[in-house]
């Protein structure tokens, strides 16, 4: 079995079929995949560059990418060193309206039990259990 990591624009060309022929070269690579002769390790950043073209360069809904990012990392030949966390993001960037980086952050917290985030984005107030402090909010002690 042949295994190696996978650049976010062969999985977009296989996801949008643009153009064709790249398209065509991912689908004989995701097919090995499923027939088990290739195993491909799929990075956050990989992920993460992936949500952002989908959305802003093919215009993609939300719900769409969220479900085609999720059903191609739980395939068997796909591996992320931290899969459930991504699965989490995604599911968070759909369900909160919230950048996909910034709920990549928030399902990081969530797994790791931290619960304060020091940020101006107010995305972060609509996951439970995390905290937003701003920088101006930081209470400091004096000498």
């Amino acid at each position: 079995m042949i295994g190696g990591y996978v650049d976010a624009n062969v999985i977009l060309r296989f996801l949008t079929g643009d153009p064709p022929d790249m398209a065509q070269d991912a689908a004989r690579l995701f097919q090995a995949v499923e027939d088990e002769h290739v195993t491909l390790i799929v990075d956050d950043i990989v992920v993460a560059e992936t949500v952002w073209v989908l959305r802003s360069f093919y215009h993609h809904p939300v719900a769409d990418i969220a479900t085609v990012l999720r059903d191609f990392l739980l395939q068997d030949g796909i591996k992320a060193e931290e899969k459930m966390t991504l699965l989490q993001a995604l599911t968070l960037y759909e369900t909160k309206n919230i950048d996909f980086a910034d709920a990549l952050i928030a399902a990081r917290m969530q797994e790791r039990g931290a619960e304060c985030v020091f940020s101006f984005d107010t995305h972060f107030d609509r996951v439970a259990g995390i905290q937003r402090i701003t920088p101006g909010e930081l209470a400091l002690p004096t000498d």
